[in-house]
C-alpha cells in the first residue's frame, strides 16, 4: 500500500470573509516579552511566514487595549509548534473597564506532538459589546518545561 502524510489545511483568517479589525490602528499592545526576530506585530497581521515568540520561558501575557470600546464577534487564534512535545494552556479573557475586571472567554489545553499535532487552530464566535481590553495568557508548558510561548496568528472581528 502506498501511503503519504499530508499537511493539515489550516484556515487563514484573511480567507474566511470576516471583516477583521485593523489592530495596528485601533489598539495598543502590552506584552511580557518578545524576541527581536519575532515581535508581536508578526502575529497580529495575516502573514503566514511570521509569528510572535516570547524571549523568556514560562507564562506570557499579550494584552490588547482598544482606543475605543469595541464590539467583538469573532476571534481567531493559531498556535504552531513543530519542534517541542508539550502541553500548552491558554486563557482568553475580556474587560469592559480597561482591565480592572475580566471575564473569561475560554481556558484550554492542547498537546503539541510532532508530526501529527503541530497546530492548534481556534475560532470563537462571540457577541461581546463594550470591550476595552482583550487578554491572552499563554502557559507554553504546563509541566514547567523550557518552552517559549509563541503565537502564529491572532485576528479579531
Amino acid at each position: 500500500m502506498r501511503k503519504r502524510i499530508i499537511e493539515q489545511d489550516i484556515e487563514k483568517a484573511e480567507d474566511t470573509g470576516v471583516d477583521w479589525l485593523d489592530l495596528e490602528k485601533i489598539a495598543q499592545v502590552e506584552i511580557t516579552s518578545e524576541q527581536k526576530k519575532h515581535p508581536i506585530e508578526a502575529a497580529l497581521v495575516a502573514d503566514p511566514n511570521s509569528f510572535w515568540q516570547a524571549s523568556m520561558r514560562g507564562e506570557q501575557t499579550i494584552r490588547l487595549i482598544f482606543d475605543e470600546a469595541q464590539e467583538i464577534s469573532h476571534i481567531h487564534l493559531l498556535f504552531e509548534d513543530k519542534d517541542e512535545q508539550r502541553t500548552q494552556e491558554f486563557v482568553l479573557r475580556w474587560s469592559s473597564d480597561k482591565g480592572e475586571t475580566y471575564h473569561e472567554i475560554v481556558r484550554q489545553q492542547y498537546n503539541f506532538s510532532s508530526p501529527d499535532s503541530t497546530c492548534e487552530l481556534e475560532n470563537y464566535n462571540l457577541d461581546l459589546t463594550g470591550v476595552t481590553t482583550l487578554e491572552l495568557i499563554i502557559t507554553p508548558d504546563v509541566s514547567g518545561g523550557n518552552a517559549h510561548a509563541s503565537l502564529k496568528q491572532w485576528s479579531i472581528a
